[in-house]
């Protein structure tokens, strides 16, 4: 089962460029939507293309302070080093237009949350225009209220959903697969039970943020609402997998939320030069197909899906990402497909790089379920129990089997 999906997209996104040597290229994104246009996901009947205006100071400032979003609009000006809010840093060095281009980020994941909400003003049980909605450039998930961090400026993943609670949502479920901590999604709604946070990520003791644990759970009325499956440094899709399914599919199930969004930051992949997790393109792609499934099972299929961190420029990012995009669009992409030759071509034009030939690294994406039995001496099974004990018993679920 799948829906009509709009792709929020413009190639000023791609002006969100923090410069020669940083690991954020913007090309990893435009290689992302040729691969997508190349094997025909973007142009698929239930796909609608749509082009995003960038957020206002006022949808910035649901999220960020107003001092803040000065600071980023004076950064992107003057292009003046060493400025407060974590700007002029080596992970957020400052550009020309950073303001604009950030704003623009963000625009898109609100504009692609339009199209699956009513809104407001609208009557309750008005339809939307899509069940899915993509933004492919989003998913900046490290950004805090006062600055800038982990090549993040403006949270449009936090924006999206605050804009989500204020057109009527009463439960909005965040999903966070990037290979490092969503901390500053997590922290914009660490006291709000209206919004269930799930980050699984590499432990903060070997990876930035350096947050994370599972004793981290929200505070008042939000405490058990934020979930943290900290997994430890060489974990495969096999194992990965296994902690996904015994933490997110329950978790879900009970708080029943109207709208899932997702961050699918590929960092996690075994090529990945920043991290140390041992995924697979094959096994994020089973992952997607689990969101998406959560999504039609329990949300009406109102799905958000957003991109994130990912530093395998050409051999990982344009291939999970599209096949994310054609999962979305309801005619997934067979992993044993070629991969257009012209698109290979322009990758090794952009880049130097020679890309894959197929849409797979030859994985299965098979896993255990952990309701098969803990094995006590697994770090990853060890890591599950901590998270169940940590948060379960808050839904009203059983932590041990």
């Amino acid at each position: 089962m799948s829906g009509p999906l709009v792709v929020a997209w413009d190639e000023a996104l791609t002006q969100y460029d923090f410069g020669p040597g940083h690991p954020l290229a913007p090309v990893r994104v435009a290689l992302t939507m040729d691969l997508a246009a190349a094997l025909g996901v973007l142009a698929g009947p239930s796909v609608t293309m749509i082009s995003p205006e960038p957020a206002t100071d006022a949808e910035l400032e649901t999220v960020h302070d107003e001092d803040y979003v000065a600071a980023v609009r004076r950064a992107g000006r003057t292009l003046a080093p060493d400025l407060p809010f974590g700007l002029g840093t080596s992970d957020d060095p400052v550009f020309e237009g950073m303001h604009e281009a950030s704003a623009l980020v963000a625009g898109a994941t609100l504009a692609a949350a339009r199209t699956i909400w009513p809104g407001q003003g609208a009557a309750a049980d008005a339809a939307p225009p899509a069940l899915h909605a993509a933004s492919i450039a989003g998913g900046l998930h490290h950004a805090m209220r006062r600055s800038a961090s982990g090549f993040c400026v403006y949270n449009d993943p936090a924006i999206a959903i605050k804009w989500l609670l204020s057109a009527g949502a009463e439960r909005v479920a965040y999903v966070d697969t990037d290979v490092h901590h969503g901390d500053g999604v997590q922290a914009a709604f660490y006291d709000d039970p209206r919004v269930l946070t799930i980050s699984l990520h590499e432990h903060p003791a070997t990876l930035f943020p350096g947050t994370g644990l599972p004793g981290d759970i929200g505070v008042g009325d939000g405490e058990g609402y934020a979930v943290n499956v900290a997994l430890p440094a060489g974990t495969d899709d096999a194992r990965w997998l296994r902690a996904f399914d015994a933490i997110v599919p329950p978790l879900l199930r009970v708080f029943k939320p109207q709208v899932l969004v997702s961050q699918h930051g590929c960092d996690s992949h075994r090529l990945d030069p920043l991290a140390h997790l041992e995924l697979t393109v094959d096994g994020q792609r089973r992952a997607q197909v689990m969101l998406h499934d959560l999504a039609h099972e329990l949300c009406d299929g109102r799905w958000l899906l957003t991109g994130g961190g990912g530093y395998a420029l050409v051999q990982v990012v344009p291939r999970t990402w599209t096949h994310l995009l054609a999962i979305a669009g309801g005619a997934p992409v067979a992993p044993e497909m070629e991969t257009p030759v012209a698109w290979r071509e322009l990758a090794r034009s952009l880049t130097g790089e020679t890309a894959p030939e197929t849409m797979t690294d030859g994985a299965s994406g098979n896993f255990v379920s952990f309701s098969s039995g803990m094995d006590p001496g697994d770090p990853v099974d060890r890591a599950i129990m901590r998270t169940r004990t940590a948060v379960f018993a808050s839904h009203g679920l059983v932590a041990h089997l």
